[in-house]
């Protein structure tokens, strides 16, 4: 996993999702190499965005926007970086 984040505080993880993939609200299901991206917004949620590696469009994350847990965006990150890696349709 290479993990950053940006200016606008949202960090970004290049990971490959796992068998079954991950669910979208756009698209449905995407596998294979993707790019996620938990992105800080207003009151406390966090928007959970993915991408195919290297493509111009972002999807949402079925499930998303969700709550920023106590123990901040870097575990809730982590966290669905390791779901949408463990696949089966992987939701936020």
């Amino acid at each position: 996993m290479t993990a950053g984040a940006a200016d606008d505080g949202r960090l970004v993880s290049a990971i490959e999702a796992g068998p079954g993939g991950a669910m979208t609200d756009e698209v449905g299901v995407i596998t294979g190499d993707v790019t996620l991206a938990t992105v800080p917004v207003a009151d406390g949620l966090a928007r959970v965005e993915i991408q195919y590696t290297d493509a111009d469009e972002w999807y949402t994350l079925t499930g998303s926007p969700v709550p920023v847990p106590p123990d901040g965006l870097a575990a809730l990150h982590e966290r669905l970086v390791e779901r949408v890696e463990s696949g089966g349709a992987a939701q936020a």
